[in-house]
């Protein structure tokens, strides 16, 4: 059995008001064991990042502006992921934006039947408790020490360990080696032979500028040799 387990960043939460994808990421799962094939994807969304969308990725205008649009690389992204079963964190939200863009190329859309919701799942098992995948990484003592941000790809194969304890336990040979066989062509699809969640494959520029850093070492100076930051050092 072929599942991907599959997580976006989007510019906001209504395609239909003109927000779009700006990232996808996807693990690949084979009889509920990670092959090592990865999805990844940072997409152009053809207009300005809202701040608070952002503040959320950190996937800002000046990084996306050389990325591929989503038309360049739908066809790959439906070829990837096929008819396996799609296991997405608030499916409802991801397969709404995909499906927005794949409807706009003409592609065929991805139907409900095909997802399997793991905050559905979660609060089935756990009522009443918090269903957040941070929330959940705590539950299961998944580390999630990497993900200072969201991050399609590193959030996927967070939602692959988690929804491997969510069905039932992790096996014990979960990052052993990949399975051989099937297709691994594609620019953007990979196969590791150590499956554990990583930092982004692109790491982001920082976010603190030269002069902004200036201002704050200035600021620092002021406040004497009690300031908290010099105790840190």
């Amino acid at each position: 059995m072929r599942e991907i387990v599959l997580d976006t960043e989007t510019t906001g939460f209504d395609p239909t008001t003109g927000d779009r994808i700006v990232e996808i990421g996807a693990v690949e799962l084979l009889n509920h064991l990670p092959t090592g094939r990865t999805y990844h994807q940072y997409i152009n969304p053809e207009r300005a990042m809202p701040r608070e969308a952002f503040e959320v990725h950190g996937l800002g205008d000046d990084f996306l502006r050389d990325k591929p649009v989503f038309a360049a690389i739908g066809q790959a992204f439906a070829d990837f992921i096929g008819d396996a079963k799609l296991v997405i964190h608030n499916a409802a939200f991801d397969i709404k934006f995909l499906n927005f863009e794949l409807t706009r190329m003409g592609l065929r859309e991805i139907p409900w039947s095909q997802a399997i919701d793991t905050l559905a799942i979660a609060k089935q098992k756990f009522p009443g408790s918090p269903a957040s995948l941070d929330a959940l990484c705590r539950r299961f003592g998944v580390d999630n020490s990497k993900r200072e941000k969201h991050g399609a790809l590193l959030d996927s194969e967070i939602l692959a360990e988690v929804y491997l304890e969510l069905i039932g336990g992790r096996q014990p040979d979960l990052v052993l080696a990949p399975a051989q066989g099937g297709p691994r062509n594609g620019p953007s699809i990979t196969v590791a032979g150590d499956w554990r969640p990583r930092a982004r494959p692109e790491p982001l520029p920082p976010r603190l500028t030269a002069e902004e850093e200036a201002a704050h070492i200035a600021f620092i100076a002021k406040l004497g040799e009690a300031a908290i930051w010099l105790r840190r050092r």
